[in-house]
């Protein structure tokens, strides 16, 4: 046991009770002595609550120890039927779920967590499918647990096309040495991305640390999100624009973070499905890169057809879903449409399995053991972390939770502050104001002593201001 869990405190369990949680997604994604994905990091901080970790799936329910709640890992679980036998007739209370889509048939009677932020995988009637609405159970989410991932890999995918230097041809002519940099190298020109436009579709977690790794770069970021973010996004220094083709205007990069929206009842569509549509493409600059890391209905496929067709667009990452029915080998989920265009478009399509996220450990890890406390918190005091859609009569919702520095800046933020921390940030405030007000009142000419005096203090506190809001989270809008 680490010495992070040895100091858990045990969850208080009804000592005539006992709780099956199903975990059908893997819970470590590195490999460990027998070259399997290794879940001990999570099994650790399951039996360090008092819970009990078991690698089988669930027997007689009645014979389960009593005060505990029992985890059972079941990660190589995958097809409709494989769920519904497992799960169709409640005998798991609750599951835990990444990437496995869980079909309307499947029952769990208190709650679901989904490892990450969107829950359309989350199709289980018991709550009322992904949008939470509805049910019975509680739906709940991890929020911000894979954003920088997320948002680190859509920025992996953009420079790999943009600058457009080969790097691996470059690479090759120069350890064959036959390559002369004098002679050769202006043959190669290429560009930065400081000046370019990236356009951004949704302000959400993902879609706002997409947006500083821009800035990072030197890129002009505009966003588009509903009205009500619009200050927020103005005051972090982004553009606002009000719609995704205002947004997609002269844009040399167009990446979307809005997730599906809610899903109508009688169509099955979801509100943003096609979103990314031809008049949205159409604004680009000629020869510009599309990143679709969040879910593949978003895009119109037609339109991106035209748009690589015609050179509107010279690269179109897309990171969704693929699923392959192990009986008939048949595919299906949202990337299928995009294997039509393979054939026409080759390398300017780059196809991930909805991997962008769910292939970095400690965000998986992060996630499950939030995951794990939120079951907890329902199963112990009937309390409600991260809910999506509605909360059932009884409980309690605590409101939402993220990582450090991801996401809004919330009430619980400004409490947490302890009195050294509101004192640091008074006194460097009272500082700089001292300082820009002598500033202020010294004509222009006249202000070289006072820089000269002081023009390092004011720099520093400046800096020490800026470190102190990142490090205690009140950087961002406020929620």
């Amino acid at each position: 046991m680490t010495a992070e869990t040895s100091m858990q405190a045990v969850e208080p369990i009804d000592p005539q009770s006992s709780y099956a949680v199903l975990i059908c997604d893997l819970v470590g994604l590195r490999f460990g002595p027998d070259g399997k994905p290794d879940p001990s990091e999570v099994r650790a901080h399951i039996e360090a609550k008092g819970g009990r970790f078991h690698s089988s799936s669930l027997g007689d329910k009645a014979e389960l120890e009593r005060g505990r709640v029992h985890f059972f890992y079941q990660p190589d679980l995958s097809t409709r039927e494989e769920l519904i036998e497992a799960a169709g007739e409640g005998r798991y209370d609750a599951v835990i779920a990444a990437a496995t889509f869980l079909p309307a048939e499947t029952v769990f009677p208190l709650a679901g967590v989904r490892i990450g932020a969107g829950t359309g995988n989350m199709g289980s009637g018991s709550w009322g499918g992904g949008s939470g609405e509805g049910g019975t159970a509680v739906l709940m989410n991890t929020p911000g647990i894979n954003s920088r991932a997320t948002a680190q890999m859509a920025m992996k995918a953009i420079l790999k096309v943009l600058p457009d230097l080969p790097v691996d041809m470059l690479h090759d002519l120069v350890a064959r040495g036959a390559f002369d940099t004098g002679r050769e190298l202006r043959d190669f020109p290429t560009e930065k991305l400081e000046g370019k436009t990236m356009a951004i579709i949704g302000y959400g977690n993902i879609g706002r640390e997409v947006a500083k790794l821009a800035r990072a770069f030197g890129m002009r970021v505009v966003i588009h999100a509903r009205p009500r973010h619009r200050d927020w996004i103005e005051a972090e220094g982004f553009v606002y624009a009000a719609s995704p083709a205002e947004a997609a205007e002269g844009a040399d990069v167009l990446s979307v973070h809005v997730g599906l929206g809610k899903q109508d009842a009688q169509t099955g569509r979801y509100a943003n499905a096609g979103i990314v549509a031809a008049d949205v493409l159409s604004r680009m600059k000629n020869g510009a890169v599309l990143v679709n890391y969040d879910r593949g209905e978003l895009v119109d496929i037609e339109a991106l057809d035209d748009a690589l067709s015609s050179g509107r667009l010279s690269h179109a990452a897309i990171d969704a879903d693929l699923f392959s029915d192990a009986s008939t080998g048949g595919l299906s989920g949202p990337m299928l449409p995009y294997l039509d265009l393979v054939e026409r478009h080759g390398a300017k399509l780059e196809l991930l399995p909805h991997a962008a996220a769910d292939t970095d450990h400690p965000s998986r890890v992060a996630g499950a053991k939030q995951a794990v406390d939120q079951l907890f918190d329902v199963i112990c005091r009937k309390a409600v972390t991260n809910a999506k859609g509605s909360v059932p009569p009884g409980y309690v919702s605590l409101g939402m939770t993220t990582p450090p520095g991801i996401g809004p800046v919330t009430e619980s933020h400004l409490l947490k502050l302890t009195s050294h921390d509101c004192t640091e940030l008074a006194d460097l405030c009272d500082r700089q104001s001292r300082l820009w007000k002598a500033l202020s009142e010294t004509p222009t000419a006249e202000r070289g002593g006072i820089v000269a005096e002081q023009g390092e203090e004011l720099v520093r506190s400046i800096d020490r201001f800026c470190l102190l809001a990142e490090k205690l989270n009140l950087r961002g809008p406020y929620q």
